[in-house]
């Protein structure tokens, strides 16, 4: 049995009055997912727990099959697991947003999507600025970076992620709380080093908005978690673009696998991903691929560019994935957005999302195309979404002979 999932992050949104009422996903042509989710099983799963902020962290730990409440300690440490930062017991790992200010607000959370050559020549001059032997920077992916804390205080304040403050003020969002004034001094003093920096110079010269502070959140020390292949006996690979999932793949012994053109924007290499994961299913039993565009766009509030997105991993991905799939006498798919990142909202909310389960051993048909509305029509809701995976596994949710 091989077994793929792949996660179009972000995809799931509102109906729109732009698109007569549809949602992205309802008027994206998505003749792939519309076929299997017609052959097989539609419905809704929660992937953030109540207690938790919607987020990718939690989302996809959730969807791999780990239950945020028992194993989640933060989104940093999870990314530092892929850059090959090693945290000991005490240290802290927080996420280092490359943000544009402007006065007091947060123009953009991701400076204008700084390439990674930009990202590091800024990285380094802060470690030459502010690092120190509790302090150091590490450059990720374009604005997306770390921070390492070797301190004696407990980075535990409360910290709101850019992606939610886009237009507001600065102020009454900067952390609160334990650590707090480490973080909001760093930030502060980022700034002043920040402004006139040459990497910053030259992108005002061309029209782009500068990196010209960091915003510092999603902290955390270092997590224990079991191997994917001790707890559900598969071997496995993930496919992905950004930090966050490399470094889940790290901590859950999967393979991960680097694409070349796998940006983890809107820009990224969708077929090299498809080729790449078709190739994995000879050496392993499942493989995850994950696509970040769709978030991208959606924090954009961009239509158009969602809508292509989905458009892009329903035609490269999807397909050529699906066809692959069947050349092996046994198989599944799932097929789910880890959140909903609306273009409305600009942001991640917590509505339990669509997902679509296929298996050559299915005698479950939908009879239903893939959306938002189609799945919440259905009669099955996985309310803890961890144990979405052991479905998966076990094939239960295909096995009952009725109609969905």
């Amino acid at each position: 049995m091989k077994y793929c999932i792949i996660i179009p992050d972000g995809m799931a949104d509102y109906k729109l009055d732009e698109l007569g009422g549809k949602t992205p996903l309802e008027a994206a042509q998505t003749p792939n997912l519309d076929n299997i989710a017609f052959h097989g099983l539609v419905g809704l799963v929660h992937t953030v727990p109540e207690v938790f902020p919607p987020g990718s962290d939690i989302a996809c730990l959730s969807v791999l099959g780990y239950d945020p409440e028992e194993y989640y300690t933060g989104r940093a440490p999870i990314e530092a697991a892929s850059l090959g930062i090693n945290l000991n017991k005490h240290d802290w790992a927080v996420r280092c947003n490359l943000i544009t200010r402007n006065d007091t607000i947060l123009e953009d959370f991701c400076a204008g999507h700084i390439s990674n050559k930009e990202a590091s020549l800024i990285i380094s001059t802060l470690n030459e600025k502010l690092g120190t032997d509790a302090i150091h920077f590490y450059a990720g992916k374009s604005y997306r970076n770390i921070m390492t804390y070797k301190g004696d205080i407990r980075i535990e304040a409360e910290c709101t992620p850019p992606h939610d403050i886009i237009g507001k003020s600065i102020i009454p969002n900067l952390p609160r709380g334990e650590g707090g004034d480490v973080l909001i001094d760093l930030m502060m003093n980022s700034y002043e080093i920040l402004l006139n920096h040459d990497v910053n110079k030259e992108r005002i010269s061309l029209g782009k908005n500068p990196a010209n502070m960091i915003w510092l959140w999603g902290q955390g020390q270092q997590p224990t978690l079991p191997h994917f292949k001790d707890v559900y006996n598969l071997s496995g690979a993930v496919i992905t673009g950004v930090d966050l999932l490399k470094g889940l793949g790290v901590y859950l012994d999967l393979e991960v696998i680097d694409v070349p053109g796998a940006t983890g924007y809107l820009d990224t290499d969708y077929a090299a991903k498809a080729t790449y994961a078709i190739e994995a299913f000879n050496t392993h039993d499942l493989v995850l691929i994950h696509i970040e565009a769709p978030d991208e766009a959606g924090h954009e509030g961009n239509i158009h560019e969602k809508i292509r997105a989905i458009e892009n991993i329903d035609k490269k991905i999807v397909g050529p994935v699906y066809n692959a799939l069947k050349k092996y006498d046994e198989f599944r798919i799932l097929i789910l957005p880890d959140h909903y990142t609306p273009v409305q909202k600009k942001t991640h909310t917590r509505e339990p999302v669509p997902f679509v389960m296929y298996g050559t051993d299915s005698h479950v048909k939908s009879r239903r195309s893939f959306s938002e509305s189609n799945s919440a029509l259905a009669n099955i809701k996985i309310n803890r979404g961890n144990t979405l995976m052991r479905h998966f596994i076990d094939g239960d949710l295909l096995s009952a002979q009725r109609e969905v």
